[in-house]
């Protein structure tokens, strides 16, 4: 087949893949240019998410594919391995962000939800309805007040009934992308009794949980992000993650997830720059084709650069997670450098289509907004930060 990553030739990325992997992003590739990118600018500026791709999105079974497992379904002998879920993040995030946002609130945060915070039981139970989309959940963590210090801000509460096995959840969450299709959201809430955090498996239409669309977004607008609140719900102890006892249980999860976000960062960078560079190869100016002019390969330079760095940081990053080295200032700096870089790479891309950059025809304005909200979640700038500076000195700079 065709090389997939030739805009990384200087990298090679085609060597880290094997045969049946590249077999399969191609499959993805495919879809996304045929069925998925052809749509995604209306739905953008509508705001709206093309529901329409989400089931045939899913039939190309990419989360755990069987042709790489061994097995249908994601039961086979052996799981995909971590530089194929990468380089499936970055298809995605190089065709939408928003597209693979809606699919790694699936494929990412609620699968590690289950995969960190469940039991062995709960987990044999429900981690192959994740894996085959049969159990649609999201996560539930960030609150209307509470974004860069749910740490020790979460004010979702949750209350057992005294000799029962029944949970009281009361409090909101917001900027939750994929909830009004989910079967459940897992809510995190600090429970009264211990002051600990705990995490529950809510099924969307409980009574008492209600759910609202936030508008007027200037980014991910494909994506339907929503404002939970939670009035009085009532959860069993069967639907909590027996696993997640204190926010050292949900920083493990972020970890693996900050992770995925830098991936999307990347992915970002590619579809901004592939869009960019197409563009200059067709425009002419001055009777000259643009991307003849010194200065636009000056910054078609600097994208790749960029771009080719951001590869190399998640890739190194993904083989480290493999041998099973998970830590904060690693997934951290991933998330913080690759977000920084995409931020350049997109106001470059931005500058060299010129005023057309602001369409939505070229695609460059979709990557340059959205990636302003791919900078902000999963840790901002500044917590990521503090988080390699921590690792780095010893001395913690957060506030109390």
């Amino acid at each position: 087949m065709d090389r997939l990553y030739s805009i990384a030739d200087w990298y090679d990325a085609e060597s880290l893949l094997t045969h049946e992997e590249r077999l399969v992003l191609g499959r993805l590739r495919e879809f996304l240019e045929t069925k998925a990118k052809p749509l995604v600018a209306d739905y953008w500026e509508r705001g709206e998410f093309p529901y329409e791709i989400a089931q045939p999105l899913i039939d190309l079974d990419l989360m755990e594919p069987a042709e790489l497992t061994g097995g249908a379904g994601g039961r086979g002998s052996r799981p995909a391995r971590g530089i194929y879920q990468g380089f499936r993040i970055f298809e995605l995030a190089r065709t939408d962000a928003s597209i693979a946002t809606f699919y790694t609130a699936q494929a990412g945060l609620f699968r590690t939800a289950i995969r960190v915070g469940a039991s062995e039981e709960q987990s044999r139970e429900w981690m192959p309805k994740v894996i085959d989309f049969t159990l649609k959940g999201v996560f539930s963590l960030t609150e209307p007040e509470h974004g860069s210090d749910i740490a020790g801000g979460l004010a979702t509460t949750a209350r057992r009934e005294p000799g029962t096995d029944t949970w009281v959840l009361d409090g909101a969450k917001r900027w939750i992308g994929g909830a009004f299709t989910a079967d459940v959201l897992a809510v995190f809430a600090r429970d009264v009794a211990d002051g600990q955090v705990k995490a529950f498996l809510v099924p969307r239409e409980a009574p008492g949980v209600t759910l609202e669309k936030i508008h007027r977004k200037t980014a991910l607008r494909m994506m339907q992000n929503a404002h939970i609140t939670l009035d009085g719900v009532r959860v069993t102890e069967a639907d909590r993650l027996h696993n997640v006892n204190s926010f050292k249980d949900v920083a493990a999860m972020l970890r693996a997830m900050r992770s995925d976000v830098a991936w999307i960062a990347t992915g970002i960078q590619a579809g901004a720059f592939e869009a960019a560079l197409k563009y200059v190869r067709e425009r002419e100016q001055f009777g000259r084709q643009l991307g003849s002019f010194q200065l636009v390969q000056e910054k078609l330079a600097r994208m790749l650069g960029n771009l080719t760095s951001s590869l190399s940081l998640v890739v190194r990053l993904t083989e480290q997670q493999e041998k099973g080295i998970y830590r904060d200032q690693d997934s951290a700096l991933a998330k913080m450098q690759t977000s920084l870089l995409m931020r350049e790479t997109v106001a470059l891309a931005r500058e060299v289509v010129g005023g057309n950059g602001i369409t939505l025809d070229t695609d460059v304005a979709r990557f340059h907004a959205d990636a302003e909200a791919v900078y902000s979640y999963e840790g901002t700038h500044e917590i990521n930060a503090l988080i390699v500076g921590r690792a780095l000195t010893g001395q913690s700079a957060f506030t109390k």
